[in-house]
């Protein structure tokens, strides 16, 4: 088994781990949201914390890092909180699909914040990706538009997370940055989760457990994916995660995507292989490799 090969399996766990960890944040019901995030990142904290542990790495990175992880930590715990606020009140294929949009994002504030340069199948791809969420998100002033534009908007700042994390580069280890993050935003939300607490049944309890540890196998088979072979080889079977959400969301909830998000599915997903296919390198040069 290749490398290549090794990457799209991990990834396709990863894939599995985070809609796993959308059917049982959507599935704990009617809790607040924060009370869900911070099940999620204190569970996420617990499994990165035994990681530095076991590999003697320092628990919150070097000295010149630290404006980098806590600006990633900030955006990311916003990007959290508005994926798991809007996941609870959207069929949850429809939200799942406009996280997806978080790539798109990253390609925009690369080029603003670090200057990188954004070629012209990039912009292709990003449009066709907007037009595609204009038919998940369907503008009109109902309640359903809101939530979708705060699904946008969670993706907006889970690419400026991303954005960071690029800045950072390999300066700390993944399971350092995760555990970073998962105990900033633990530490963060800890008032919020304290005053809004509600009692939950053993179930809700289980369901918010196993959404941490679905997101923790989501966050490192991801990292590992990468690890396997470069994004440009791979990252299109990051949404398989449509596929496993919509079966998730119809068998476990019931929730049918209309036609239109349909649509919306169809044509993000082709404004992503076009990118995928545009980054691979041609066959001759992958030869001479």
């Amino acid at each position: 088994m290749n490398n290549t090969v090794k990457g799209i399996i991990a990834l396709l766990i990863a894939s599995l781990g985070f809609s796993l960890m959308a059917v049982f944040v959507k599935y704990s019901g009617d809790l607040p949201t924060v009370q869900k995030v911070f099940f999620r990142n204190f569970i996420s904290m617990l499994i990165a914390l035994s990681l530095v542990l076991y590999f003697r790495e320092k628990l919150f990175g070097h000295k010149e890092s630290q404006g980098l992880l806590l600006l990633r930590s900030s955006l990311g715990v916003l990007g959290v909180v508005l994926n798991f606020f809007v996941i609870d009140r959207m069929v949850l294929s429809d939200a799942d699909i406009l996280n997806k949009l978080s790539p798109f994002f990253t390609i925009i504030l690369s080029a603003i914040f670090l200057k990188e340069y954004v070629r012209r199948y990039q912009v292709i791809s990003i449009v066709i990706a907007f037009i595609g969420a204009i038919f998940i998100i369907k503008p009109s002033f109902s309640s359903d538009t809101i939530y979708a534009l705060l699904g946008v908007a969670g993706a907006v700042f889970a690419a400026g997370a991303y954005t960071v994390l690029r800045a950072l580069g390999s300066r700390e280890k993944f399971y350092t940055v995760v555990f970073y993050f998962s105990f900033f935003s633990t530490a963060a939300l800890l008032p919020f989760f304290i005053w809004q607490f509600e009692p939950m049944t053993g179930i809700q309890f289980w369901s918010l457990v196993l959404s941490g540890v679905c997101a923790a196998i989501g966050q490192f088979g991801l990292t590992i994916a990468y690890s396997y072979a470069p994004a440009k080889d791979i990252s299109i079977f990051f949404y398989s995660t449509i596929l496993f959400t919509a079966i998730f969301s119809i068998a476990v909830f019931g929730d049918v995507p209309d036609a239109l998000s349909i649509i919306g599915y169809i044509v993000i997903f082709t404004a992503s292989f076009y990118m995928f296919m545009k980054n691979k390198p041609p066959k001759d040069s992958q030869r001479s490799i």
